[in-house]
C-alpha cells in the first residue's frame, strides 16, 4: 500500500481562521488583513494566536470551519475489501481503478502468493496474529502453515482462472467475478478536515481491521504535515475518542 497527497489547499489553517473569525466579526472577514482579523485571539504572534483559536473550535466542538480546507489523496494497492469499507463514508469524493476497463492479464500468476495483485493478510502467514472476531489466537505452526497454503493456493487459482477466461474471450467485466475480495485497487479521494478526522476516528481506532488502519494512519501522518496544529492537537488529544465528529 502506498498513500500520497496529490493536492491540497494551500495554508488550510490560515483558511480554518478566517472562516472561524468571520462568525464574531462585526466586520467582513474579506476586508480586513488577517492580522486584523486575529487581533483579539490570544496568542503574542499569528502561529500562537492560530494555535489558540484552533484548538479553541476542536475543544468545543466548532467544527464548521474545518469544513473549507480540501486535500485530495492518491492510494495504491488496497483491497477491494478495504474500499467497500473506506467507501461508506459517502461525504468522501472517489475515483476508484476500473476493473472492467483495467484487465490484469500480465499478472505472473504465481507472483500473487507474494502479494502481486491481492492483498495477503497478515493472519496467512503469523502464528501470532488475533483479529476481530478471532475465536482465540492459540494456533499451531502447524496450522498457520496449512492455512497459508489454502489461501495463497486459491488467490492464485483465481488469477490464473481470471486470466484464462480473459484468453478465452471473457470481458474483464464479468472475468472479474472469479477475483478474490483481496484483490488490489487504486483510489483517488478528496476530502475536507473536517471528515478526515471523521473517517480517523472510525478507521484508526483499535477495532478497525489492520488494512484501513494503517492506511488511514499513513494519512494522517501526511495530514499532520499539512494541516499541522490540527493533527497535532487531533492525535495527542482526540484520537482515542471514537465517532467524536459527526459526519
Amino acid at each position: 500500500m502506498e498513500v500520497q497527497l496529490l493536492e491540497a489547499t494551500e495554508d488550510p489553517e490560515r483558511l480554518i481562521c478566517q472562516g472561524a473569525r468571520n462568525d464574531y466579526m462585526s466586520e467582513f472577514v474579506g476586508d480586513v488583513s488577517f492580522e486584523e482579523a486575529m487581533e483579539t485571539t490570544g496568542g503574542d504572534t499569528t502561529e500562537e494566536k492560530m494555535e489558540t483559536l484552533i484548538h479553541h473550535l476542536l475543544q468545543h466542538g466548532h467544527f464548521g470551519p474545518f469544513e473549507h480546507p480540501h486535500a485530495t489523496f492518491a492510494i495504491k494497492g488496497v483491497s477491494r475489501s478495504c474500499m467497500a469499507q473506506l467507501t461508506r463514508h459517502r461525504h468522501v469524493s472517489f475515483d476508484v481503478q476500473s476493473m472492467r476497463y483495467v484487465s490484469f492479464d500480465d499478472v505472473d500468476p504465481a507472483d500473487v502468493r507474494d502479494g502481486e495483485m491481492v492483498v495477503v493478510p497478515p493472519s496467512a502467514e503469523d502464528p501470532d496474529w488475533v483479529g476481530r472476531n478471532q475465536k482465540t489466537g492459540d494456533v499451531s505452526d502447524e496450522d498457520v502453515a496449512k492455512r497459508e497454503v489454502i489461501f495463497k493456493d486459491a488467490i492464485e487459482n483465481a488469477v490464473e482462472s481470471y486470466q484464462d477466461l480473459l484468453d478465452l474471450g471473457m470481458p474483464p467485466e464479468d472475468a472479474r467475478f472469479v477475483l478474490p475480495i483481496g484483490t488490489k485497487v487504486n483510489i483517488v479521494m478528496s476530502m475536507n478536515v473536517r471528515m478526515l478526522m471523521h473517517v480517523a476516528d472510525m478507521r484508526a481506532a483499535a477495532d478497525a481491521q489492520w488494512e484501513i488502519r494503517g492506511m488511514t494512519e499513513d494519512i494522517l501522518d501526511i495530514a499532520e504535515e499539512w494541516c499541522p496544529i490540527t493533527f497535532e492537537y487531533y492525535n495527542e488529544e482526540m484520537k482515542h475518542r471514537k465517532n467524536r465528529l459527526a459526519p
